[in-house]
């Protein structure tokens, strides 16, 4: 596979680096980041966060804001962080920021003209993680984690994918897509108008059915200005009551739904992967 390296920088002991490749699931090239800790090597192979980030951003938003470096290199932990959606000029878009590049919601879109490219679930849960397994000193061991729309992303992934991770984290996840204006556009566009078809992608939906297998950590800031409209955190607290999942959803007093927030507890988050992690 052309893998290109666009970028690197020491950072934390250790390497955060930036490429591209051409995709073969989504038919166009990608880019991606990942910070390798100072202990990988080939010798030493680490496990991997998945991180999934939301509407508008890239592979650069978490690297350069969240200040995820320092406890990851403490811990021992590689994170790799994908684009949020197909880039090209031949890739279809959408009008407004929530449809079209940068705005993926990480699944695979069955309507054109759509379905050609955003194959992003496809992508996320196979041919990445091949990809980084095949190039760089990591484990198979990962988790995933991710937010807003890359929350939503990483909750539905790590549930429908339970052999897969050993944990789950979101911030500010989109919970119940299908019943919210960002999800129901999103959803309508890619997949139709069958909404059965949606509840593959929606994290509530999907605990409703069946208990998670998995740990999941969820952190929301009760001053953010999406959280009833769009995040819906307390249909994913009842879809967990109800098929007695392992959630725990911390509600921060004051934060929004900016980097602040998520610097201000990546840390938690990162711990909580590395101890499911070495299990």
């Amino acid at each position: 596979m052309n893998l290109t390296n666009i970028s690197q920088n020491k950072v934390a002991g250790g390497w955060h680096k930036q490429y591209r490749h051409d995709s073969n699931v989504l038919h166009c090239a990608m880019r991606f980041a990942v910070f390798l800790p100072p202990n990988a090597s080939l010798s030493s192979r680490v496990p991997v966060l998945y991180w999934l980030s939301g509407l508008t951003c890239t592979d650069e938003n978490f690297m350069h804001k969240a200040g995820a470096f320092k406890a990851a290199a403490k811990l021992g932990i590689a994170i790799v962080a994908p684009d949020t959606s197909p880039r090209g000029e031949e890739v279809a878009d959408g009008e407004a920021y929530d449809l079209g590049k940068g705005a993926s919601f990480y699944l695979n879109a069955t309507k054109q003209p759509w379905s050609q490219h955003y194959q992003m679930y496809d992508y996320i849960t196979q041919e990445l993680p091949a990809l980084i397994e095949a190039n760089f000193p990591v484990s198979n061991i990962k988790a995933i984690s991710g937010h807003s729309m890359g929350g939503h992303g990483a909750l539905t992934i790590g549930l429908n994918n339970p052999n897969s991770y050993t944990s789950i984290s979101a911030f500010s996840p989109i919970c119940h897509p299908t019943q919210c204006p960002w999800g129901q556009k999103a959803f309508s566009a890619y997949l139709g108008q069958d909404q059965e078809t949606w509840k593959a992608y929606d994290a509530t939906e999907l605990l409703k059915q069946n208990s998670s297998p998995l740990p999941i950590l969820v952190d929301q800031g009760d001053a953010d200005s999406f959280l009833h409209e769009q995040l819906k955190p307390e249909s994913l607290i009842e879809a967990a009551r109800i098929s007695d999942s392992n959630l725990e959803l911390r509600m921060q007093e004051g934060y929004d739904h900016s980097y602040y927030f998520i610097s201000s507890f990546i840390d938690d988050h990162l711990m909580f992967h590395a101890k499911h992690m070495s299990k």
